[in-house]
């Protein structure tokens, strides 16, 4: 039953919606800043797309399990949450993708598979010496050439690569690389969504292999990437750590599913109108009152002078108290599922793809779109799960593919896992060797970063910005990768830190 309006419920300097990694980075801050502060989450656990599951007698993690190193903002709250210690770089070796034509090196100096020397023999080997050839006319194309369409709209980034680098760079390496990582195809995405700087930085070194030398150094020394020691889910326990001693809360299992602003509660004439004039003493009034729904459907309002809004149901839940949102439709984002095998192999100690292998939407007879060697990645798991014995994740799943590997029976995908990664790792796997396995579904974790997209998300912002005490944050708003939450996070959180 829907809660009665005006009734009384609990108030909240803070009330934060989503317990998603975002959310949980503006909760501590706005507690930081001396705010009493409730998270809402509607499933059962924190954390969001970072999340842990226990298999064969490991503790793994069951969605994301690394962070760009780009900006230094995640390494940065690491060290605020006494995790510094904690983050490690993946073992050196290297990963593979897998074409119709067989499996080749993935370029170690390159961002989204855009490679920063196309005669480096790693490169060479996969774009073939036709590719390696078309790639360097990039060089002497002139400086920005390509960037935008005809009516002076940015391309996508598959469109860029094509014009600077060709089909062969785009086909075997960016495409397989944003498959994995985004979950999307290059020619439906921005290429500021998935790489800020990236046209600024061809503008500014006239070609695109300059461009990407020129990220790559801004970043800090190292691998680009990062995990944590035991897993990237110890982030989320450090945070809901932080967040009890602080005196905040994180309330699992409750879903918002109403956000009202107090004035048309109170029946005053619209949003913004004086809630004074409604007959109600403005000082003992909060701004929102969220409807929460828990587990067993009762309802109950909690009040607050602060609202942030870290989940990508923000469009439905404030279309009635921020204005201009009534016809803005945001990705769906990818119907992921992520498949973990524990094999006794050892044939695979010798880490023969690498610490992967990303898979060319060309390719016949595989299903996954990407697969991490967990074990030869990250050096934590390989002590911790001993020798001869290797975790293997296979994730499934496009935006546009529908939900065909959700469809399948637990058995059924197993089957289809172990054979995709005997073609992926060029290893027979059997029925024999698999020790446990779990599936693990995501949904609305993966927006494809598409321009409609980023105009939709630029319409939530601008709306959002007319409503005092209210922000959004999110992957769905940010850009996939804690690199791009994180600080996205901690902004929302400044915007609200004054008072209200």
């Amino acid at each position: 039953m829907p809660a009665v309006p005006g009734t009384a419920g609990e108030q909240w300097d803070a009330v934060v919606i989503g317990g998603g990694v975002s959310g949980l980075v503006a909760a501590r801050d706005l507690a930081a800043g001396g705010l009493r502060t409730l998270v809402l989450e509607g499933r059962a656990t924190a954390g969001g797309a970072v999340g842990r599951h226990e298999l064969a007698g490991l503790t793994l993690d069951s969605g994301a399990e690394s962070f760009a190193t780009r900006g230094g903002a995640v390494a940065e709250l690491a060290r605020e949450l006494g995790l510094s210690a904690r983050v490690t770089p993946p073992e050196p070796r290297g990963a593979w993708v897998q074409l119709p034509q067989g499996a080749g090196p993935l370029p170690r100096a390159g961002v989204l598979g855009i490679p920063t020397t196309p005669w480096a023999p790693d490169v060479r080997r996969t774009v073939g010496l036709l590719g390696a050839l078309r790639a360097s006319a990039d060089r002497v194309l002139p400086a920005g050439w390509g960037d935008r369409e005809h009516d002076g709209s940015p391309v996508t980034l598959g469109a860029l690569v094509r014009r600077r680098m060709g089909g062969r760079v785009l086909e075997r390496l960016v495409r397989p690389v944003v498959a994995g990582v985004h979950a999307a195809d290059p020619d439906d995405i921005a290429v500021d969504a998935v790489s800020p700087g990236l046209r600024a930085a061809l503008a500014d070194r006239g070609s695109l292999a300059g461009a990407v030398r020129s990220l790559r150094a801004a970043v800090p020394a190292g691998s680009a990437v990062a995990g944590f020691d035991g897993g990237l889910h110890v982030l989320v326990d450090a945070l809901l750590a932080d967040l009890a001693g602080r005196g905040a809360r994180a309330r699992t299992g409750s879903r918002a599913v109403e956000v009202r602003r107090a004035a048309d509660v109170l029946g005053a004439a619209a949003p913004g109108t004086d809630a004074a004039s409604a007959g109600a003493d403005p000082t003992a009034m909060a701004p929102f009152e969220v409807v929460v729904e828990d587990a067993h459907g009762t309802t109950s309002v909690v009040r607050a002078d602060r609202l942030v809004v870290a989940t990508p149901a923000a469009v439905d839940l404030l279309r009635d108290v921020a204005p201009g949102l009534a016809d803005v439709a945001l990705d769906p984002g990818a119907e992921v599922t992520l498949v973990t095998l524990v094999l006794d192999a050892p044939a695979l100690d010798s880490a023969p793809r690498g610490t992967g292998v990303l898979v060319s939407p060309a390719t016949q007879g595989v299903r996954a779109k990407a697969l991490t060697h967990a074990t030869a990645k990250w050096a934590w798991l390989a002590r911790a799960a001993g020798a001869g014995r290797h975790v293997v994740r296979l994730s499934y799943g496009m935006a546009g593919d529908g939900p065909a590997p959700n469809a399948l029976a637990d058995d059924e995908l197993v089957a289809v896992a172990l054979r995709d990664a005997s073609v992926l790792l060029g290893t027979p796997l059997g029925q024999d060797q698999l020790v446990a396995s779990a599936r693990v579904a995501w949904s609305q974790s993966l927006p494809r970063p598409s321009v409609a997209h980023r105009e939709a998300v630029a319409r939530v912002r601008a709306a959002a910005s007319t409503v005092p005490g209210l922000a959004v944050c999110g992957a769905w708003v940010a850009g996939n990768g804690l690199a791009s939450v994180v600080p996205d996070a901690r902004a929302a959180a400044r915007s609200l830190s004054s008072p209200q």
